[in-house]
Formats: structure tokens, C-alpha cells, sequence
């Protein structure tokens, strides 16, 4: 009997043992899952949070992709039209003139579709779509839009871009520009030619020098006229003006501002004309150098007066403008050479200054200016 009982309390005596190896054992499992109290069903839940996350990042780019704002808002153009981004522009265009004809606003018919469908919304959605994937640029723009759908910036830039840049080429306008400021320049130019030629018919000196010209070459000794052939007196005198006219316009050279237009002058031929000209410069300086620089040959009297334009910074027309004397003048001068050309300019500024001390409405100009000058306060008398 006692050894019965006590066989049989053993078990009972080593219960209490056992509990703390359980709990050992559940605390170690606690610390290999890394959870502070997590169990089996946490560790579930985790799982379904992490794949609805990566589902949500999986489908972000494609959300991203489609803005409203930009081509065909949040559909994708493709499937506007129902075609794939393999199809060619033939596909693209036969499939918006089937849709578009039968969404246009004119000749929709609502029983063809659902109700809720907008054909006038309808139908710019797929003209939107069809002007975006005409264009190779702009289709090729949209594709890298639907492939690279992170590229915000890009995306609004390229578009807009496209959007507000002149459809029209720039070289087109550049050129129409240049036509039309010629034109304006080449007429301005005659009209100031005519005018100085107008003034210059009613200068005495010049009128009987035309006359007279007229007269020797016999241009105002005509026939005598009778019958139906006659002319009037102002018929006579208006061709007689218009000999005079011609005999002043060849016979007299007008420079500066108001000589005759020349074609080669307007901006469009200088343009054309500009290799040209570049390469007679550079030609033309590398002689100067060599002949007149390494060779030291002598200065002839085109030279001589070329330094001498350059030296008082006269243009080629001003200078050609100068009477033939003051020309010789400067030549026997010998103001090419620099010494003599600043002794020369400074004879010539004192020169001026004693003529605008002397001359009597310099003077009448610098009492004015002293006394009733602009800025000055005066009461006269009634």
C-alpha cells in the first residue's frame, strides 16, 4: 500500500515542474518571432497588409500615368480609338472616321448606345485622341508618358510645349519678315530719291542747266502739230518737265539719304550678298597687309584716301559726298599721315572756335541764352 501511494503521488510532484518549462518554452518562441505577445493570427495579418501594399505600389504607375489635364485626361488614348500601340496611322485614322461618325453631334443617334453617353463629350474625346496619336512626335511624347509615368515635370512640359509652340516654321516667318522690311526699304528710298529730285527741279541753277541741255540735244524742237493731233499747252508743258525731269536725274549724282535706290542696298540682297562681301574683305585686308605691311610698297591715291575716310570716321557715302576740291585739298595735305591729320584737326577746331566767337548770331544765340534762355522766368510788358 505505501508503495502504491507514494508510486502514485510522483506524477503529482512533478506537475508543478513541468509549468515553468512551458512557460521557457513559449517565451523563447516569443523572442525567435520577434514579437512582444504575437501570435499565429498577427502574424496573418501582416502578410495580407504587405501584398495589399505591394498590390497598391504595383498599380500606382498606372494610376499615375493617366492626369487629367493632359491628352485624353484619365483614359488612355488607345482605348478611345480601340486600337493598340501597334497599330499604324492608316489603323488610327480609319478607326476615328468610323467614330467619329457616328458620335458627331449632327448625327448621333441615342438609341445606338446607352443613354448616359455624351456625344458631344464623346466626340472631343476622340478628337483629342486622334490628334495626339497622328503626330509622330506627339505619339511618340505620349508613349513615354504611359511608359515612364513617374516623369510629372517632363510630362507638362512636353505638352504644353507642343501645345503653345506656332505651328507655322520659324525660318518661314524669318524670311517673310526680311521680304517685307525690303520692300519697305527699297520704297522709302524712292520716295525720298523723288522728293530730292522735286526740289531740285525748282532750283534756278539746276533747271536752266536741264533746259539748256534739252535745247542742244533738241528734245523741245517738235514738229509743229495740226488737227486732232495737236496738243494742248499743258499738255506741251508737262512733257517738257518730264525731259527736264530726266536730263537732272542722269545728269546730277545724289548721295547720301536721298540717292537713288539700289537693289543691292535693301536687306535681303546684303544678306544674300554677305559671303560674298566677307570673303572681298578678308581678301582685301590680307592684301593691304602684305603689300603695304611686309612689302612696304607706297600708299597710291586710293589708299592715300582711304586712310583719310578712316582717319576724320567718314562712311564711304559721306566721303563720296565731298566736293572733288576738298578731296585734292586733303591729298595735298598729306592727311593720311597721322601727325599731320591731328595738326590738321586741331587747326580745324580752332578755327571754329574763333568763327563761332566772331560770327554775329553766335553771338545773338549765346545772349539769348544768357538772358532768356529755356528754363528762365520773364514778365514782359503788354
Amino acid at each position: 500500500m505505501m508503495s502504491a501511494a507514494c508510486h502514485s503521488d510522483w506524477p503529482l510532484r512533478a506537475q508543478p515542474s513541468s509549468a515553468p518549462q512551458s512557460s521557457q518554452a513559449e517565451m523563447n518562441a516569443e523572442r525567435s518571432s520577434g514579437g512582444g505577445g504575437v501570435g499565429p493570427g498577427a502574424a496573418g495579418s501582416r502578410w495580407r497588409l504587405g501584398a495589399l501594399l505591394l498590390l497598391a505600389v504595383s498599380s500606382l504607375p498606372v494610376a499615375t500615368a493617366l492626369v487629367e489635364g493632359l491628352y485624353c485626361g484619365t483614359e488612355v488614348c488607345y482605348d478611345v480609338l480601340g486600337v493598340t500601340r501597334e497599330a499604324s496611322k492608316a489603323e488610327i485614322a480609319r478607326a476615328y472616321r468610323q467614330l467619329a461618325r457616328r458620335y458627331h453631334p449632327d448625327r448621333y443617334k441615342p438609341e445606338e448606345s446607352g443613354p448616359e453617353e455624351s456625344p458631344h463629350k464623346k466626340f472631343l474625346l476622340i478628337a483629342t485622341a486622334y490628334e495626339t496619336l497622328k503626330d509622330e512626335d506627339s505619339r511618340r511624347d505620349y508613349d513615354y508618358m504611359l511608359d515612364h509615368p513617374e516623369e510629372y515635370y517632363q510630362h507638362y512640359y512636353a505638352y504644353y510645349r507642343r501645345r503653345l509652340t506656332p505651328k507655322v516654321d520659324v525660318r518661314v516667318v524669318i524670311l517673310v519678315t526680311i521680304c517685307a522690311i525690303s520692300i519697305f526699304q527699297y520704297y522709302s528710298w524712292h520716295s525720298s530719291y523723288n522728293e530730292a529730285i522735286n526740289y531740285l527741279m525748282t532750283v534756278p541753277k539746276y533747271r536752266i542747266q536741264a533746259t539748256e541741255i534739252a535745247k542742244q540735244q533738241g528734245l523741245f524742237n517738235r514738229p509743229k502739230e495740226k488737227g486732232k493731233n495737236r496738243r494742248s499747252k499743258e499738255e506741251i508743258r508737262e512733257q517738257e518737265e518730264e525731259v527736264i525731269r530726266d536730263i537732272i536725274k542722269n545728269k546730277i549724282d545724289i548721295k547720301g539719304g536721298y540717292q537713288k535706290p539700289n537693289l543691292t542696298d535693301i536687306l535681303l540682297c546684303q544678306i544674300v550678298l554677305f559671303p560674298y562681301y566677307l570673303t572681298s574683305y578678308v581678301v582685301w585686308y590680307v592684301s593691304w597687309v602684305y603689300r603695304f605691311t611686309i612689302c612696304r610698297e607706297e600708299y597710291g591715291e586710293q589708299e592715300k584716301l582711304y586712310i583719310i575716310r578712316r582717319n576724320m570716321k567718314m562712311s564711304q557715302s559721306q566721303f563720296d559726298s565731298l566736293e572733288e576740291s576738298s578731296r585734292q585739298t586733303f591729298l595735298e595735305k598729306r592727311l593720311w599721315i597721322k601727325e599731320r591729320f591731328q595738326a590738321y584737326k586741331r587747326d580745324q577746331e580752332e578755327e571754329m572756335k574763333v568763327k563761332m566767337a566772331t560770327d554775329p548770331r553766335m553771338k545773338r544765340y549765346r545772349r539769348w541764352m544768357k538772358n532768356e534762355g529755356p528754363g528762365r522766368l520773364t514778365f514782359m510788358d503788354d
